[in-house]
């Protein structure tokens, strides 16, 4: 099973789930049958590390996302993943205009899974320190959520 993040730029929101996700699985023992990466709409970043603030914020509990690099999303994710989940509704509304005809993956709001009023993970980058840790917080909720989801999936068609 695999699962793509998808923000704006693939520098702050989706490493940021992208390295709470793999942590929460390999907690729940499923890291080795889940794969889990991150992408953004745009270009403008590709090649690069998370922003440093987004890294200092997930230092700060624990998670290590400097290896990451930011790509583009690619027309081969809608088949490659069995979920892309979009940290805002501009990004969710590029993915959907995107996707191939016939394509089963699910395309949503990775909030979906927080159990919270809040759908979209707001975007940290003009902002102060304080708006990733927001960040970190909801996608730390969405993140208990999906792995809950997944493990029942996973459970469901074996």
């Amino acid at each position: 099973m695999r699962v793509l993040f998808v923000c704006l730029g693939n520098i702050c929101r989706s490493p940021t789930a992208e390295g709470m996700l793999r942590r929460q699985l390999e907690e729940a023992g499923l890291a080795d049958r889940i794969e889990v990466d991150s992408c953004g709409i745009g270009s403008w970043h590709a090649g690069k590390a998370p922003d440093v603030r987004a890294q200092a914020a997930a230092a700060s509990r624990g998670l290590d996302i400097s290896a990451q690099r930011a790509r583009q999303l690619e027309d081969d994710d809608f088949i490659r993943y069995d979920y892309l989940l979009a940290m805002d509704h501009d990004n969710l509304a590029a993915l959907e205009a995107r996707r191939p005809g016939g394509v089963e993956a699910h395309l949503g709001l990775f909030l979906a899974f927080a159990g919270l009023p809040e759908r979209a993970v707001p975007d940290p980058y003009y902002g102060g320190d304080e708006g990733f840790e927001t960040v970190l917080d909801l996608v730390e909720a969405a993140s208990n959520g999906l792995v809950a989801e997944l493990r029942r999936r996973l459970e469901r068609d074996a």
